[in-house]
């Protein structure tokens, strides 16, 4: 999907980023510090306009967040929603998912989100969705036996190409539910692709993996 370039990007970056990690590669097995506590960790992976994640990090105070876009100026949105909200337990990465095991050691995080990621429909392009063997390999170097990735889309053929990838990738799956919102789910945080796909009656997918295969 084409993203508009955001007039002064760079400079509306700098102005909202004092939850802006600039060199995540530094505080690899040193997020607990950064944050000054040892409350769990949970990653959000494409965090767009930084609804959700936003709302996470208010609802759940007890704990850390952190939000990764590789889009800055998808990110420069959801760093000025932030910034007015004062939240000590949120922080932001500009990166690249391929790269989380340079952001974080192994066991370090305890929850991965994936909403609504890019479907990159073509099946050329299937090693580019963040579902795919390649990442579902580094997310098992990130998290400990059990944590969860939870994966929301809107998306029923990306979601079929998920839940094949957790099968074949020999992660455990539960909550399984091709709509979401008529089933019954409670506490359910919303991005703004959600809302909008929502209001237009349009069903929702989700899923929880967990892998145990780890020594």
């Amino acid at each position: 999907m084409r993203v508009r370039k955001k007039k002064n990007c760079d400079a509306r970056l700098e102005k909202s980023g004092s939850q802006w990690i600039r060199e995540p590669e530094k505080l690899k097995s040193g997020w607990h510090a950064e944050f000054g506590n040892e409350n769990p960790i949970h990653i959000e992976i494409g965090c767009g306009k930084g609804k959700f994640i936003c709302e996470m990090a208010q609802k759940h105070p007890d704990i850390n967040y952190v939000a990764i876009e590789v889009v800055k100026d998808v990110m420069v949105i959801a760093m000025e929603k932030a910034e007015p909200l004062e939240l000590p337990n949120l922080r932001f990465i500009i990166g690249d998912a391929a790269k989380l095991c340079d952001y974080f050691d192994k066991g370090e995080a305890e929850r991965i989100y994936l909403n609504f990621s890019d479907p990159w429909k073509k099946s050329k392009q299937a090693k580019r969705r963040l579902t795919h063997k390649n990442f579902l390999d580094v997310y098992k170097k990130v998290l400990k036996n059990g944590d969860l990735i939870c994966f929301k889309t809107d998306n029923q053929k990306l979601f079929e190409f998920t839940l094949n990838s957790f099968a074949e990738e020999n992660y455990k799956m539960s909550d399984i539910t091709f709509d979401l919102h008529n089933s019954g789910m409670e506490d359910n945080v919303m991005t703004e692709y959600e809302t909008k796909f929502a209001e237009a009656g349009m069903p929702i997918y989700r899923v929880c993996a967990a892998y145990f295969g780890r020594e």
